[in-house]
């Protein structure tokens, strides 16, 4: 009885001592440097990843830029339009570049809507530059656009996750993440734009597959019914997206991170993302913008930008109506001529009657031909400023 008792607690301390101190997370990487690990996982699936391309105007916040670093070396990376001269990406996609080239309204990156050149933004003061290569926390940046973008229905901004929301449960819920990033594995990078769907994980279940990177900052999403859906190379700073009760699309995330070592893109594990809403404060410092109530300022900024507006609205009822009306009136311009000619007659008669006749003809002509003359004038400016439109 008693080596059995000793046996036990021997076994059972054996146990214990073999339980490891700490969880076995799995290792976080950037997309770019997780490639060689899927061609050993999965050589034959990719895509942003198993997503559809998209048609024009589906992600009218969606933007592709290409950054060059001092040694002249260029990468690839995507970004949200959330003001007409700001764009939201990674830090990590901004760290050590000189320049940025930003594609807006852009479904094909060989026929963006906007392209321009930057060389200022601006990467969250905890996020260390010098270390590009190291996942962080606060992965995220906001670049100052030289020309300032004019919205139409292929580009627009996107409403930025409010400070309330910050840390909102997303677990189970479906989410959208778009991008330029390579749809194979090794493959070409695309020029067509790829979305997927996603299902949000909380954060609590995330930190268990990843550990003390899950900061309350950071969002995760998966697969939403294949394994392979994610985001992959390239697609690093653009946007998760979910569409809230009213049908709005809300940036609630910018693409950062995927599972590293041995996993890759095609795991089925979580992509990580850094949440918009906790850095409301930053961005406002930085750009002088209040993006919980951008809607108001934009209203009063478009103003100046759509001065012609009042004139398309007055088009309809001063052209049109004019223009129907016009035609019997135009027509009646040669007869004004020929009422002219008869005042010159007029002398030749003699005739007081007819004299008086034709002063008072004389007169409506004169109207008339104000009239005429204020109706050509419009229709002129009218005409110039659909030219122009």
């Amino acid at each position: 009885m008693f080596w059995n008792t000793v046996f036990f607690v021997a076994l059972g301390l054996s146990q214990v001592l073999a339980l490891p101190a700490q969880p076995e997370y799995v290792p976080v990487d950037y997309i770019e440097n997780v490639i060689q690990a899927e061609v050993e996982a999965d050589p034959s699936s990719s895509r942003i990843l198993s997503g559809w391309e998209a048609y024009p105007g589906q992600h009218p916040h969606q933007v592709a830029l290409r950054m060059v670093n001092a040694a002249g070396d260029v990468s690839s990376c995507g970004g949200s339009v959330v003001h007409r001269g700001w764009v939201l990406t990674a830090a990590h996609c901004t760290a050590l570049r000189v320049t940025l080239v930003i594609r807006a309204g852009v479904t094909h990156l060989t026929r963006p809507d906007y392209i321009s050149e930057s060389t200022v933004w601006f990467n969250h003061p905890t996020y260390n530059d010098n270390l590009p290569g190291l996942v962080q926390p606060n992965d995220i940046a906001i670049v100052e656009l030289r020309q300032p973008i004019t919205f139409n229905h292929l580009v627009q901004p996107i409403r930025l996750q409010s400070s309330a929301d910050s840390f909102r449960n997303y677990d189970g819920q479906t989410v959208i993440a778009s991008g330029f990033g390579r749809t194979w594995t090794l493959g070409a990078t695309p020029e067509t734009l790829n979305w997927v769907y996603l299902r949000g994980v909380a954060n609590p279940t995330c930190f268990r597959t990843f550990g003390s990177i899950i900061t309350d900052n950071a969002i995760c999403a998966q697969f939403y019914n294949v394994t392979s859906q994610s985001t992959c190379q390239g697609d690093s700073g653009g946007p998760l997206v979910h569409v809230d009760a009213e049908g709005v699309p809300i940036l609630i995330g910018v693409t950062s991170f995927v599972a590293g070592g041995d996993w890759g893109c095609h795991s089925g594990l979580p992509a990580g993302f850094i949440r918009t809403g906790p850095f409301h404060s930053w961005l406002t410092q930085i750009t002088g913008l209040d993006f919980e109530n951008l809607d108001e300022e934009e209203e009063t900024t478009e103003a100046p930008t759509t001065t012609e507006d009042p004139m398309t609205t007055e088009a309809p009822t001063t052209t049109e109506t004019p223009t129907t009306t016009e035609a019997p009136t135009t027509t009646e311009a040669p007869d004004s001529n020929e009422s002219g000619e008869d005042t010159t007659e007029a002398p030749e008669e003699d005739s007081s009657d007819e004299k008086d006749s034709s002063e008072s003809e004389d007169c409506e002509l004169s109207e008339l031909l104000k009239k005429l003359e204020v109706k050509v004038s419009v229709k002129v400016k009218l005409n110039k400023y659909k030219r122009k439109h």
